[in-house]
């Protein structure tokens, strides 16, 4: 027996009109609903239709920020590939919301990547960085100088690396100390 998931629940919408608003219509999420903001001057079928294409725009625009396991195991073969000759070869890749300390793990064991949740909806550099990262682990398993020289072929490591401690900073997070990322 085969089931089709069920899309997301629709999310509670609030339109907000405004009399200085001419022509443009924008969105964006406040907590689990969604403010829609039009012009006064449109009639209730074009804001529903509006409203309609908001909310989808917002879907696809989250749905690039917060990829699927499938897209990481796929960005994770295309950056061993690019930038450690394809020699670091994942069993899995996945999102986890269970670390909070850590952005990612590595089990060199069972080959086994995890990302942790917090990395969704920061910039493709960043979570390209961690996976990096978490890929030479399958090389190396320590943090030795062997492990950084594989992770310093990642171009944006440097830049990554302040983003995050930056993020941990704003977030008031302890960072880790750089050689213990994971």
């Amino acid at each position: 027996m085969s089931t089709t998931p069920s899309p997301a629940p629709r999310p509670e919408v609030e339109v907000r009109r405004s009399k200085r608003r001419r022509r443009t219509v924008s969105a964006y999420r406040d907590g689990d609903r969604v403010v829609v903001m039009i012009p006064a001057s449109l009639s209730r079928k074009q804001e529903a239709e509006w409203v309609e294409t908001m909310l989808a725009r917002l879907e696809r625009s989250e749905r690039r920020r917060k990829p699927s396991d499938g897209d990481l195991m796929r960005r994770a073969r295309e950056l061993s590939d690019r930038y450690l000759g394809g020699l670091a070869v994942p069993e899995s890749v996945r999102w986890v919301d269970n670390q909070q300390s850590r952005w990612g793990s590595c089990t060199p064991g069972d080959r086994t990547i995890r990302l942790s949740g917090r990395l969704q909806g920061m910039p493709q550099w960043v979570v390209d960085y961690v996976l990096v990262h978490e890929l030479a682990h399958l090389l190396e398993p320590g943090h030795d100088s062997r492990f950084w020289a594989w992770v310093d072929r990642y171009p944006q490591s440097e830049r990554a690396k302040g983003y995050l401690i930056g993020w941990s900073a704003a977030a008031r997070l302890d960072p880790p100390p750089s050689d213990e990322l994971d």
